[in-house]
């Protein structure tokens, strides 16, 4: 069996999710609007739903727009993280695939320190290294995250 080849690919906040983020608010916002228009007077209950639906909206938006943006690197045995905030900063991480939709690839991401993040990969970022991205993700690396060894350039 041939290991998975080195690849680097571009990671941002996904469009699939920030929709589907959009969908499932706008649902519940309609149910509570709805439920509101057929009681006879809004009561407590009726409040309580609309500050659910809008801190829910909130959160969520905030979660979309403080997602993970950088780079994954697989250099044939592990995984680097480069953030797009510390752009010449590489961190070793560990991927684990939670979710493969084909075309997205809903990945746990863990770092050395004990961080973890959840990163929707998405195969429009970059088409030409979809492909490569799938096989390093299933691939078997070293099993450890290794500070010591560094990545390859590429």
């Amino acid at each position: 069996m041939h290991s998975a080849p080195s690849v680097t690919y571009p990671v941002g906040r996904a469009r699939v999710w920030g929709v589907t983020l959009a969908l499932v608010w706008l649902a519940g916002a309609t149910l509570t609007g709805s439920w509101c228009v057929q009681v006879d007077s809004i009561g407590w209950r009726q409040w309580l739903a609309i500050a659910c639906v809008l801190g829910g909206g909130v959160v969520a938006a905030l979660g979309w727009r403080t997602a993970s943006i950088g780079e994954l690197h697989w250099n044939g045995g592990g995984w680097w993280w480069t953030a797009r905030a510390a752009p010449g900063e590489q961190a070793p991480v560990r991927l684990v695939v939670q979710l493969d939709l084909q075309r997205w690839l809903l990945v746990r991401m863990g770092a050395a320190s004990g961080g973890r993040c959840w990163l929707w990969l998405e195969q429009c970022r970059e088409p030409a290294r979809w492909g490569d991205l799938r096989r390093a993700v299933h691939a078997r690396g070293r099993g450890k995250i290794d500070p010591a060894a560094e990545p390859s350039p590429g």
